[in-house]
C-alpha cells in the first residue's frame, strides 16, 4: 500500500506528464512551427558510435521511447547534459537551461512547477541551475546538425567554463 508521500509523487509525476505531454507539447507544436527532424531513426542506426546521432537512439531504445520528431531536440538535451527522464531529472534539465538564459515558456513552466511541488529536489534543482549559468551558452545551438558530432566532445565543451567551479 503507497504511503502519502508515494502517493503525492505519483500524482505530480502524471500531472508533469500531462502538462508536457498532451498540453504543451500540441500547443508549441502550432505555435513554433518546429523544424522538421532530417533523420529516421535507421538512419541515426548507421552513424558512428559515440556520435549524438548514435546516442540518440541507443538512449530512446534505453528508456524504451518512440523517436518522436517534435520531442527529439529535447532527447538530446537530456543525452548532452546528462540529465535523466526522472521528474526530477526533468526539472533539473529545465534549471540547467534557465540558468543557461533560455527563458521559454515550457522551461518556466516547469521550473515553477518543479520548485513548487518537489521541495526536497530544491539543492539539486539549484546545482543544475548554477551550472547552467556557468556554462557555454548552448540557446542558438543548432541540435540537428550536431548528431553526426562526437557526444563527448560536446559535453566537454557545454562543461568547459564551469570545470571546477561546481
Amino acid at each position: 500500500m503507497l504511503n502519502m508521500y508515494q502517493l503525492l509523487v505519483k500524482i505530480r509525476s502524471a500531472v508533469l506528464v500531462y502538462l508536457t505531454h498532451r498540453m504543451a507539447l500540441p500547443i508549441l507544436k502550432f505555435v513554433r512551427q518546429p523544424e522538421i527532424f532530417p533523420y529516421s531513426k535507421q538512419e541515426l542506426m548507421q552513424l558512428q558510435a559515440g556520435t549524438l546521432g548514435r546516442d540518440l537512439v541507443n538512449f530512446i531504445d534505453d528508456k524504451q521511447l518512440e523517436l518522436l520528431p517534435y520531442y527529439a531536440r529535447h532527447d538530446i538535451k537530456h543525452i548532452l547534459l546528462n540529465y535523466d527522464t526522472t521528474d526530477e531529472g526533468e526539472v533539473c534539465l529545465q534549471m540547467f537551461m534557465l540558468g543557461n538564459r533560455h527563458a521559454s515558456f515550457p522551461v518556466l513552466a516547469t521550473v515553477l512547477y518543479g520548485c513548487i511541488t518537489m521541495p526536497e529536489h530544491w539543492s539539486k534543482f539549484r546545482k543544475a541551475f548554477c551550472r547552467g549559468r556557468q556554462s557555454q551558452s548552448i540557446k542558438d545551438w543548432n541540435w540537428f546538425e550536431l548528431l553526426v558530432e562526437n557526444t563527448s566532445g560536446l559535453r566537454q565543451q557545454i562543461n568547459s567554463v564551469c570545470q571546477g567551479r561546481l
